[in-house]
């Protein structure tokens, strides 16, 4: 079972559950814990491979993962906490997660909170995903994933973020990182399903205005999804809640609290 940490909270009966991005860990939503657990019981993963969920010896053997074996980790821990139904809150890879979770486990997502959302791969981004796939066997992965952060992340004000994901993927094991980096493979049919179908559930986006990579795409599906809105962050790039964690709370709590 993947590793967790669980904050409850005696005067909520509302569980929320955080899902950090590739590379990362549980640790990026230290500036969240505090606003968030003054109102819901809250649920922090790590994925599998990463921080302190170390691969198994019965996910040793597996040559690939799928977004659906990576959310069945989810609703596992779920079920063993005994929560029936959770708000899901995401940044980058995570909110691709909480995406596949809703369309599979509908009954079990309140609403959803997409931090960076990646919903397109833009010209720039599938460059950049198969330049990867070349090098990816040939050079270190931590050189990989350096140059990968400073493209998505490339300004002065994001380099909290690039040094935060940085740290958290020295913990990876390089094939752990080349099963995840498989995971790309998938990535452009799953998205195209995603903004093609709308499931009905409460959603917000939540973006730096700085995020030139994937806001654009998040603009024209949240115009066009009835159940989708949009909040800007200024002076903000990919990684939301670690760049402007007072916007981010305040903004996400807020429209937890009107749902």
């Amino acid at each position: 079972m993947l590793h967790y940490t669980r904050y409850p909270n005696k005067t909520s009966k509302e569980w929320v559950t955080f899902v950090h991005g590739a590379g990362g860990s549980s640790s990026i939503w230290y500036k969240q814990i505090r606003a968030y657990t003054q109102h819901y019981n809250v649920l922090l993963l790590d994925l599998r491979g990463h921080g302190n969920s170390k691969p198994s010896l019965l996910n040793a053997f597996e040559e690939r993962y799928t977004f659906e074996v990576i959310v069945a980790d989810i609703i596992e821990v779920l079920d063993y906490e005994k929560i029936d139904k959770s708000h899901f809150v995401g940044i980058s890879l995570g909110t691709i997660l909480i995406r596949q979770l809703a369309e599979s486990y509908p009954q079990r997502v309140q609403s959803m909170i997409m931090g960076g959302a990646i919903i397109k791969l833009n010209l720039r981004s599938q460059i950049l995903m198969r330049f990867g796939n070349v090098v990816k066997s040939i050079i270190p992965y931590l050189w990989l994933y350096r140059f990968f952060a400073f493209i998505i992340m490339p300004k002065k004000n994001h380099r909290e973020s690039r040094l935060l994901f940085v740290r958290e993927a020295k913990k990876l094991y390089h094939k752990e990182f080349l099963r995840w980096y498989k995971l790309t493979s998938e990535l452009n049919p799953l998205l195209r399903f995603f903004r093609q179908v709308d499931v009905g559930i409460p959603t917000l986006y939540i973006m730096g205005e700085e995020d030139y990579m994937f806001l654009p795409s998040v603009q024209k599906l949240s115009s066009n999804q009835p159940s989708a809105t949009l909040a800007v962050v200024p002076q903000c790039g990919h990684v939301v809640n670690v760049e402007q964690p007072i916007e981010f709370n305040a903004a996400t709590l807020k429209y937890l609290s009107e749902l």
